[in-house]
């Protein structure tokens, strides 16, 4: 499979190299290409760099993993035609450019509206699915944990595509559970802000979610 990943940060290296490794070709998208001539000199021959409209093209599936604040404007970078009927995985959470309050980060969205809905409705054509928000990038591709495969919660408005994105994700050793529209998003995104609290805390940042039925 293609994948394009928009965004040259922590998250989007982690992915990158995690989906290259499975065999699947990725392009990374970029404001500036120097900034990953290193890692594509090593990443192989399945790997390019492009901007972020070359990689919205490329992509058979868009992940999306830039700063939260950067996520309408990158968007609108990729171009909306470019993402019109692709499923785009948003990995982003809204991340207010502030420190944590008792390590409690803050949001600049209410809890009445997620960051994954005011990109739908940027690209309301595109298939939106939220995945990868809750878990440190450590932690993104074949996770090893006691207890067997974390939970992945994931939500959006299509539902092929959530099925998709679903099997995607059993492949590099994650459960699925779908929770449902792009409004659920108002509640996966702040397991980020649970997640992260260990880790400013006490320096725990090696631990993942799961979801237990009898």
């Amino acid at each position: 499979m293609k994948i394009g990943v928009i965004g040259s940060g922590q998250v989007g290296e982690a992915l990158a190299d995690g989906f290259l490794k499975h065999g699947h070709e990725v392009m990374r998208g970029t404001r500036d290409a120097s900034k990953l001539a290193t890692w594509k000199a090593a990443a192989g021959s399945r790997a390019s760099v492009g901007t972020f409209a070359e990689t919205a093209r490329f992509g058979e599936i868009v992940m999306l993993a830039v700063k939260g604040t950067a996520a309408l404007q990158a968007i609108t970078g990729a171009g909306i035609e470019n993402l019109r009927e692709k499923i785009v995985i948003d990995t982003t959470n809204p991340l207010a450019d502030a420190p944590p309050d008792s390590g409690v980060l803050r949001f600049f969205t209410s809890m009445n509206e997620s960051l994954m809905e005011q990109l739908q409705r940027a690209a309301p054509e595109a298939r939106f699915v939220k995945a990868f928000s809750c878990v440190g990038s450590s932690l993104m591709i074949d996770p090893v944990l006691p207890g067997g495969p974390p939970t992945m919660f994931i939500c959006g408005n299509d539902a092929s595509a959530k099925k998709n994105v679903g099997e995607l994700l059993s492949t590099i050793g994650w459960q699925a559970e779908d929770f449902g529209g792009v409004e659920a998003a108002r509640a996966i995104e702040p397991l980020c802000i649970l997640w992260c609290i260990p880790g400013f805390l006490r320096n725990d940042w090696v631990h993942a979610f799961k979801v237990l039925r009898p």
